[in-house]
């Protein structure tokens, strides 16, 4: 018997928080937040707050994530943090996010490399693509998304595909981007549908119809609803909004209840 996809809810806290900061905001949503079988929380915090809020978090009502990591296993990069050293802390790791493609100039090989270490490391790799204000404008979204995709999973195999999630997040919407603006949902509708396109191109139809897809942009609890309801979007990342409690739990309450048409 089929049963419901289900809805994942990402907060990604970014820079913010000390380490006590988090373990009190963790505290706090804990209290409110009952696990549920249709919504997966992951939160994601500084990667200096994994380590203890894994020992403080209840496993039922949230996963972690690691927003960053470096993908060689070890060795003479200072600053950086391997997988080892955060396997067990984490399920999941965000993957080429904006911030760290024009923020911090990753390379799109060094993107494709994090995703196929996340993969060996029984890590689910969030793969944000998105294009930027200047390719929507100049009508190069399509090419964006393809090209992103087919760069960063360009180390996955057939067989590993299953273990991806796909974030989009347009540049242009964005919280950090003064320009930001919230994406109507037929830009989603028409992104998710280039996706699911180019990955029926890459692995075929099946297997396009089954990977899940995020929506992640300037996303808060008025908006939240609109782009759960689009067919296919398989859930949300969220920013700023995470970080406000009644906002985030508000957000998820929105996710229990709206009914997914699509199943497995």
């Amino acid at each position: 018997m089929d049963t419901p996809r289900k809805k994942y809810i990402i907060a990604n806290w970014k820079m913010n928080f000390t380490t006590g900061e988090a373990s009190l905001y963790l505290d706090k949503l804990s209290k409110r937040i009952q696990p549920s079988r249709k919504v997966q929380v992951v939160l994601a915090p500084s990667t200096i707050s994994l380590q203890p809020l894994s020992l403080q978090v209840n496993r039922r009502q949230f996963k972690l994530a690691a927003q960053n990591f470096y993908w060689r296993e070890y060795g003479a990069y200072t600053g950086e943090v391997a997988l080892s050293q955060i396997r067990g802390f984490v399920d999941y790791a965000i993957v080429g996010h904006s911030e760290r493609r024009y923020v911090f100039n990753e390379s799109e090989e060094d993107i494709a490399q994090k995703v196929a270490a996340a993969i060996r490391s029984n890590i689910t790799p969030i793969l944000c693509i998105g294009e930027t204000a200047l390719e929507r404008k100049d009508g190069e979204t399509a090419a964006a998304i393809s090209n992103q995709l087919t760069s960063g999973l360009h180390e996955v195999s057939k067989e590993d595909i299953s273990k991806v999630i796909i974030a989009y997040e347009p540049v242009w919407a964005i919280s950090s981007n003064k320009n930001a603006k919230p994406a109507e949902p037929i830009d989603i509708i028409e992104a998710e549908r280039l996706i699911r396109k180019h990955i029926a191109k890459l692995y075929g139809k099946d297997i396009a119809e089954e990977i899940s897809i995020l929506y992640g942009g300037s996303v808060n609890k008025d908006t939240a609803a609109g782009y759960l309801e689009i067919d296919g979007i398989d859930g949300l990342l969220i920013g700023s909004a995470s970080l406000i409690a009644d906002q985030f739990c508000a957000i998820l309450e929105i996710a229990k209840g709206v009914k997914n048409e699509r199943q497995y």
